[in-house]
């Protein structure tokens, strides 16, 4: 266990250094130049030159890739080029917005998509069934960029229910979970019936129903408990892209979290700001998706870790 744990820690390092120099390269090559956008276009070449020395970026880019891993070894994510402040600060008032978005996502997820999978499984082929499909079709089909404007337009602008913006409002929240969380619990939902399906074929639920258990029993004590763990590898994979997902919402709905943080940093072309975001925004995905690989001992006895 030990063994397999050090190995995946190892294999999620290299994934993550090498998530870091891509990005690091990409942002540098690309047009543009954070001295233009800090001073304007009256400032002149003196002025420019002096900016661009006083923030390192007149170096070779060998040499400034060498400092930044040298300061994410020591724990340093260095300073904003844009706000002039460290970056764990930044990064520190932002996240909880995003953890908060997320998690409400997550809750919205499971409470639609378990009930509606499982309703569907146990009515093969009925308009319950037909209806639950149609929803996971249209959940996928939608992006959260179109229907975070309709969900607006329906529920603050028409309606006058919920705010537009923002996250102090009484249900400001509502609106950007609903649009973060559809896609995934149609996904989810479509795996929870498959996955369900396939269990309730199997002779042991056979011999739960000959044992006088009802239906609800035999779905929440056997069926449903056998069919998760296809069921959390897919919610593991899609709970990494929460936070991609929320860059997009945030945006839409002006959720001042991570994701926001990061498209004003692309903007404003702040190099050390957005290597930063898109750092933490992969370590998430992968040890998320470490995590569920390491879960799936403790839900099916039959697995273990290195076993061939």
């Amino acid at each position: 266990m030990l063994a397999e744990l050090t190995r995946r820690l190892l294999s999620t390092a290299v994934v993550v250094l090498g998530v870091v120099v891509l990005v690091f390269l990409l942002i540098h090559l690309i047009p543009g130049d954070p001295v233009d956008v800090m001073l304007g276009e009256a400032a002149t070449a003196a002025d420019r030159e002096a900016l661009r020395h006083q923030l390192g970026l007149d170096r070779p880019l060998t040499a400034q890739l060498g400092d930044y891993l040298g300061g994410l070894a020591r724990g340093d994510l260095g300073q904003s080029l844009q706000q002039r402040r460290p970056i764990v600060e930044l990064l520190a008032e932002r996240i909880p917005a995003t953890l908060e978005l997320a998690l409400a996502a997550l809750a919205f997820t499971l409470v639609l998509a378990l009930p509606l999978g499982l309703l569907a499984a146990v009515r093969r082929n009925s308009g319950w069934d037909r209806g639950a499909m149609a929803f996971s079709l249209l959940g996928v089909s939608i992006p959260n960029f179109w229907l975070g404007p309709l969900l607006i337009l329906l529920f603050a602008v028409g309606l006058g229910w919920l705010p537009v913006s923002g996250r102090d409002a009484p249900g400001a929240l509502i609106l950007p979970a609903l649009t973060l969380g559809l896609s995934l619990a149609a996904v989810l939902s479509r795996m929870v019936r498959s996955s369900v399906l396939e269990v309730l074929g199997e002779d042991f639920i056979r011999s739960a129903y000959a044992r006088g258990l009802s239906t609800r029993q035999v779905l929440t004590r056997h069926a449903l408990p056998n069919a998760l763990l296809p069921v959390i590898t897919v919610l593991g994979l899609q709970l990494g892209t929460l936070l991609a997902g929320a860059v997009i919402t945030e945006v839409v709905f002006g959720w001042p979290g991570l994701g926001s943080l990061t498209i004003e940093a692309i903007q404003g072309r702040d190099y050390p700001l957005v290597q930063a975001c898109v750092l933490l925004i992969s370590l998430s995905y992968v040890l998320v998706n470490m995590l569920t690989d390491l879960l799936y001992a403790g839900i099916d006895p039959r697995i273990r870790l290195g076993a061939d």
